[in-house]
């Protein structure tokens, strides 16, 4: 069984305690620039960087999809993974309710995921990923942006 990746994302954002975890489905809004949004908050730029890591080493770990692009890494205020066909934005909370996100997209279906128990897991364990794979992108976005200043 193929696990959603909007779903794996969702889950991945939750785990390190992503608040008002939301996915917005936009295939039926015609000037949409992507096929879904996923979106949350947290309460501190550690935790948006958590959320974030945690995000990438789930995707490759369960989907086996790396990150195109990604905004924001430099300062974990409002931080964009760029899958293609999803969008993933980890909000700092207070930037979250000033861009008030949902209320652009509001024609979009939306779906609110919430901390709930973890079902058992397969029998099958995927691959591991080993943790410090976000890390390492997170240090050579930093390290590139340094170079260019």
């Amino acid at each position: 069984m193929r696990i959603s990746p909007v779903k794996v994302i969702a889950e991945a954002m939750l785990e390190k305690k992503g608040q008002r975890v939301v996915a917005l489905d936009l295939r039926e809004v015609g000037t949409a620039i992507t096929d879904h949004f996923v979106v949350c908050n947290a309460d501190s730029t550690t935790a948006v960087a958590a959320i974030t890591d945690n995000v990438i080493v789930r995707m490759q770990e369960k989907c086996g999809r790396k990150v195109l692009r990604m905004q924001g890494l430099e300062n974990d205020f409002w931080i964009i993974l760029d899958y293609g066909d999803i969008v993933v934005h980890i909000f700092l909370t207070e930037y979250r309710d000033f861009y008030r996100l949902e209320d652009l997209w509001a024609d979009a279906k939306k779906k609110e995921y919430k901390d709930e128990p973890v079902k058992a897991a397969s029998a099958e364990p995927a691959a591991r990923v080993k943790p410090k794979a976000a890390s390492k992108v997170r240090a050579s976005v930093k390290k590139a942006k340094a170079a260019q200043e």
